[in-house]
């Protein structure tokens, strides 16, 4: 089996980074798309702990205070897929590997960027749509047959419960667009009569902003896929977290606890 988790971390601050640390460092999955990283101190020592403990990590550097997304992985990285979506409008926001797996499976973290009204930032997140779909739609066959995305897109679909106003065709697009291309949302997979939430609104209104998809060749190995709202209620981020299982075989790194890593350092030598 492999097991796959997401979950957005709101730029985590360096008082966040311990507990998010020791959370993440008891969850089982293998691999961990982390969203809304940033430049900052907290990021920064957490993905040094995981590096430190032998995990692979891929993160394309974040630039001008961009928040970005960072992969994380106990399975052996097979290829590295940050060129392949260098012409993504805000390469950062994207983090792309092929991990050592039978199938190959390609994992792709995304963290799409949020808007206002105003036009300069609805031009860009529709331009990072675009172009996210057109890096995906470039991928060998194979890849894309067994593509897994995932992360925050920051949008709902259009039979979201409620219908929240104030979100433009091409929001609604992003997931219509994965769905042409034979992506499937894993959790509705399992669970296709259900209305999940993973980010609730200062009103009490919830959205579902986090998703995970997998392409065709991989639908069928889907096991169990869920929303845990744990890393909200601990006040670790504002987000659930999400995970799901393939029935596929990795090949594991050699790796140690990320939290016995920082123990051994004590203070957190990089803030």
């Amino acid at each position: 089996m492999l097991s796959v988790l997401t979950v957005n971390i709101g730029a985590a601050s360096p008082e966040r980074a311990r507990p998010l640390l020791d959370w993440l460092s008891r969850r089982p999955e293998e691999v961990l798309v982390l969203t809304e990283t940033s430049a900052g101190p907290g990021t920064c020592w957490l993905l040094d702990r995981f590096r430190r403990a032998g995990l692979a990590v891929i993160k394309t550097p974040d630039a001008d205070g961009e928040r970005g997304s960072a992969l994380v992985s106990r399975v052996r990285v097979a290829r590295d897929l940050t060129a392949e979506f260098a012409a993504v409008s805000v390469p950062c926001r994207v983090a792309a590997a092929v991990l050592d797996t039978e199938p190959a499976i390609s994992v792709v973290g995304v963290y799409v960027p949020s808007r206002d009204r105003s036009a300069g930032k609805t031009e860009r997140k529709q331009r990072f749509i675009r172009t996210l779909i057109e890096a995906c739609d470039k991928l060998p066959g194979g890849l894309r047959e067994h593509l897994l995305l995932g992360g925050d897109y920051n949008v709902i679909g259009r039979t979201h419960k409620p219908l929240h106003p104030g979100f433009l065709p091409f929001e609604f697009g992003l997931l219509e667009g994965l769905r042409e291309r034979g992506l499937v949302d894993a959790y509705e997979h399992v669970a296709p009569n259900d209305q999940a939430y993973s980010w609730i609104g200062r009103t009490g209104d919830g959205y579902r902003y986090d998703y995970l998809h997998v392409g065709p060749g991989l639908a069928g190995l889907i096991g169990a896929c869920s929303y845990l709202h744990e890393t909200r209620q601990l006040g670790l981020t504002d987000h659930a977290a999400m995970t799901l299982t393939l029935h596929a075989h990795a090949t594991p790194l050699e790796t140690g606890n990320p939290a016995d890593a920082e123990a051994a350092d004590g203070a957190l030598t990089l803030f």
